[in-house]
């Protein structure tokens, strides 16, 4: 099995609240910094968005991928990687838990394997830029809007 690098937060703002920016792929643009389009594909029964088209740009990888999404109840989302031009592999995941007083703790888990060779300790860096960078604008967007 993979190694995955995971990162958390406390976000001060209800786990419904911090699940709707999540599940918001559109407003990805508004707060992520490397996502530059998000278009939903499918949706399930409730809405929620089964797979979704992101483009990225993170500096020296750009790409146009697909990920498909599953959601545990109201407190669990994950993804893995259904099609992409750079990378082999991408799975995630936000796990929220109710941190008392209105706040949530917010865990992101995230595995990254890239077409092209590379250290894998230099993975696991990018790994953790990535999961600070997404937690870090993931409590900015939540904060301001709730």
């Amino acid at each position: 099995m993979a190694e995955h690098t995971s990162s958390s937060i406390t976000i001060e703002a209800a786990p419904a609240d911090v699940m709707a920016v999540i599940a918001d792929f559109a407003r990805y643009p508004d707060w992520t910094g490397e996502v530059k389009e998000a278009e939903v594909l499918v949706t399930d029964e409730r809405g929620r968005a089964e797979r979704v088209r992101l483009v990225m740009d993170a500096g020296a990888i750009k790409d146009d991928q697909t990920l498909g999404y599953t959601w545990t109840g109201d407190h669990e989302v994950s993804w893995t990687l259904v099609k992409s031009q750079m990378l082999r592999a991408l799975d995630g995941s936000y796990l929220l838990k109710s941190a008392g007083n209105g706040a949530t703790e917010v865990t992101y888990q995230l595995t990254v394997d890239v077409k092209i060779p590379m250290l894998g300790m230099i993975k696991r860096k990018a790994e953790k830029v990535i999961i600070d960078r997404a937690l870090a604008g993931l409590k900015k967007r939540v904060e301001e809007t709730h």
